[in-house]
């Protein structure tokens, strides 16, 4: 069975991995240029990509935009506790927070709270107005608490 958010586990060998690793350095490298670097001939190296495309594996090809360049340099993270953690709020708040573009990332935690938001906009106000009008009125949001990074030492996504 495989979902979102329980995906199958695929059984990879050291030349999938070696093809990924490449994948993430430069998704636009051509099938040539990559059968080459990880010492493959070209059609096998297609039919390897092709099934972790297919399986899931790599879920996609995108650009990475440089956000500061947007100008969307302010990054918050906001601690949310939800009011009823029951699996029918659960996937009601799951739902509208995707819905939300300010919010780059999710995340249900074990912990003192239960979402973790990782929130950029292009400054403090408009953090405040995304709080106050989005994320405070996500469904059972009882409380909510910010951190704002001063600066991203690492991001993998970048």
């Amino acid at each position: 069975m495989r979902s979102e958010n329980h995906p199958t586990l695929v059984d990879l060998d050291e030349l999938d991995r070696k093809i990924i690793a490449v994948l993430r350095e430069d998704g636009r490298i051509t099938v040539t240029d990559l059968a080459r670097r990880v010492s493959m001939s070209k059609t096998p190296c297609q039919v390897r990509m092709r099934r972790l495309v297919e399986s899931g594996v790599i879920r996609g090809f995108r650009a990475v935009v440089d956000p500061v360049s947007l100008g969307l340099d302010h990054v918050a993270f906001a601690e949310v506790k939800l009011s009823d953690t029951r699996e029918a709020a659960l996937a009601e708040f799951n739902s509208a927070v995707r819905r939300i573009p300010e919010v780059e990332e999710c995340h249900m935690l074990a912990s003192s709270f239960d979402y973790l938001l990782k929130v950029r906009t292009a400054d403090i106000r408009r953090y405040r107005q995304v709080l106050g009008e989005k994320i405070s009125s996500l469904p059972h949001v009882s409380s909510t608490s910010t951190f704002v990074a001063m600066e991203t030492v690492k991001d993998a996504s970048s």
